[in-house]
């Protein structure tokens, strides 16, 4: 078998496999609540949730754009910051002594204890929601990219020394490219944390949004439209996430091109 047909086969079972395990649990599911006549409003087959669909699509199409919208924000400020937290830190060994016990501190502190803070400081508007979605998110793609920027090749950092590199030349032509895998490694964490925030806030400082309307139906024991706004929040979920496999994928190709 050839290097190209082994591939397809490899990208086939990788989408494959998958599709058929999730088909095969949605299969179950279906079967086991029609057959022991459980309760809707406990446990809702996938037909009834995808039905449901069509009454609520336009309220939850709302919601999404709202919950999603704000979640890309937060993730692209985590991004930014959580790179340039990482340099900061990595400048030099007296920051780094001073600060990065710090931001251990801050990583080990259970983050939903800290939601009432930030809507006691900001409100209850959009502000409080981003900006704690942002202080959960960055965590990792600094904490990553700190790890990527202090593992660069021995022998390349050797080697700009040996050609009298300025730090600004080693830090971008070595250490950058070195980190660039921790750095995605974390930001697709970035994307689901960033989502979590949001709807954290939601669930404690809106009137709308997804996490407002799961709590909306909670409370009306509605628990198929939950399980519908769950679906709908798994897509939102992928976006951020997508983006982040896509932008690892053109950064691998531009590395080695």
């Amino acid at each position: 078998m050839s290097t190209a047909a082994s591939g397809t086969k490899e990208q086939v079972l990788a989408v494959a496999l998958p599709v058929l395990v999730g088909l095969g649990a949605l299969a179950a599911w279906q079967i086991v609540t029609r057959a022991f006549a459980i309760s809707p409003v406990l446990l809702p087959a996938p037909s009834d949730i995808a039905s449901s669909f069509g009454t609520i699509a336009g309220v939850l199409a709302r919601n999404a754009w709202q919950t999603g919208s704000e979640a890309l924000v937060a993730f692209g400020l985590s991004a930014v910051l959580g790179v340039v937290a990482a340099l900061v830190l990595t400048s030099s060994a007296v920051v780094f002594q001073a600060f990065y016990p710090h931001v251990v501190v801050f990583q080990i502190i259970p983050k939903i204890a800290l939601a009432p803070l930030f809507v006691f400081w900001l409100g209850f508007e959009s502000p409080s929601r981003l900006s704690y979605s942002v202080f959960i998110s960055f965590f990792p793609v600094a904490l990553a990219t700190m790890t990527g920027l202090d593992r660069a090749d021995a022998n390349a950092l050797r080697l700009c020394r040996a050609l009298t590199a300025s730090r600004w030349q080693t830090l971008f032509l070595v250490r950058v490219p070195y980190a660039l895998p921790y750095f995605f490694s974390g930001l697709k964490i970035a994307a689901t944390m960033s989502v979590i925030g949001i709807v954290v806030g939601e669930f404690i400082s809106s009137k709308s949004g997804l996490g407002h309307y799961i709590l909306t139906a909670q409370s009306r024991s509605e628990t198929t439209f939950i399980f519908a706004a769950l679906v709908v929040l798994c897509i939102v979920g992928l976006v951020p996430y997508a983006i982040a496999v896509t932008g690892e994928r053109l950064a691998r190709k531009w590395w080695r091109g």
